[in-house]
C-alpha cells in the first residue's frame, strides 16, 4: 500500500534519502520509523479470522470509478488490525451496547467493534458510497449485531435523531470535510448519550494539521479546523493518539 501515515511518508522519505547518500544515522532512521507498525501489529491480538478474510478481499478489491460513485476509494482507507483492535478493546472496556459509525467503508471495523458487543448490543453504521456498501454487506453476512444505513451520513444522524436513537460509542471516519458536522449534529441531536466515548480517525490526516498550512489540502485543512474546535468545546474532553493516521478518544462530559 501507498504511504498515507505521517510515518509511513517520513519513512518513504528516508528510504529515498538513505538511497541517494547511504549514511548509517539515516539508515538507523529509517529502520526506527518503518519498523515501528509491523511491531504495533506483531505485539497486538490478533484479529479473527473473519476480520483477515476482509482485510484481505478489501485489500484485493478493485476500486475503480463508478456511475453511482460519491468518492474515491482505496485498499489504504481500511481500519485494520491495529486499529480494530483498539475499537474492540475500547468498546469492550466502555461495556457500550449501542454502537454509531459514520463511515463503514467495507465494514472492517464495524464487524471489530461487534465482536466486543453483548448479545443484546447493535451497530449502526452509515454509508454513503453502494460499492463500499455492496462490500459490506456481504461481509455482515450472519451477524445480527450491524445494521448498515446507505446514504448521506448526515441526513441519516437526523433520522436517527428523530427516532429517539441514543448511543454510547461511536468511531467516525467518512468524509473528512464533514468531520465536525457530524460531531455537532451528534451531539445537539442528543445521539450521544453522557459519557459517550467518540473515535475519530485520520485527525492528524498525513501530518497536514500540524505542517505549514501552506502544504495542507482541503482535506487536511478541514480536520485542523475539527482538532482546533474539538480541544476548544467546553463539551468534550479528548486525547489524540499517534497511531496510524491519528485517532482522537473524545468523551462527551456536557
Amino acid at each position: 500500500m501507498r504511504p498515507v501515515t505521517p510515518l509511513s511518508i517520513l519513512a518513504h522519505e528516508l528510504e529515498l534519502l538513505a538511497r541517494d547518500r547511504p549514511c548509517a544515522r539515516l539508515d538507523r532512521a529509517r529502520a526506527l520509523a518503518s519498523g515501528l507498525d509491523d511491531y504495533l501489529s506483531a505485539t497486538t491480538t490478533p484479529e479473527s479470522d473473519r476480520l483477515a478474510a476482509l482485510n484481505r478481499r478489501t485489500t484485493g478489491h478493485v476500486w475503480g470509478g463508478a456511475g453511482d460513485a460519491v468518492a474515491t476509494l482505496e485498499p489504504e482507507m481500511l481500519s485494520g488490525h491495529v486499529e480494530g483492535q483498539l475499537l474492540r478493546f475500547l468498546v469492550a472496556v466502555t461495556g457500550a451496547r449501542r454502537v454509531l459509525e459514520i463511515g463503514t467503508f467495507t465494514g472492517y471495523s464495524a464487524l471489530a467493534m461487534a465482536e466486543a458487543l453483548p448479545a443484546d448490543g447493535r451497530v449502526v453504521t452509515c454509508e454513503s458510497d453502494p460499492r463500499a456498501a455492496g462490500v459490506a454487506r456481504e461481509a455482515f453476512a450472519g451477524c445480527d449485531r450491524i445494521t448498515l444505513v446507505e446514504g448521506p451520513a448526515l441526513a441519516t444522524l437526523e433520522r436517527l435523531a428523530d427516532a429517539g436513537e441514543v448511543f454510547d460509542f461511536a468511531f467516525v471516519d467518512a468524509d473528512k470535510t464533514q468531520y465536525w458536522d457530524y460531531l455537532d449534529l451528534a451531539h445537539r441531536r442528543g445521539l450521544l448519550a453522557p459519557g459517550a466515548v467518540v473515535v475519530v480517525d485520520n485527525t492528524l490526516y498525513q501530518g497536514e494539521v500540524y505542517l505549514d498550512g501552506a502544504h495542507r489540502s482541503t482535506r487536511g485543512a478541514a480536520v485542523a479546523g475539527f482538532n482546533a474546535r474539538v480541544a476548544a468545546h467546553p463539551a468534550f474532553e479528548q486525547v489524540l493518539l499517534p497511531l496510524r493516521d491519528g485517532v482522537t478518544l473524545i468523551r462527551v462530559v456536557g
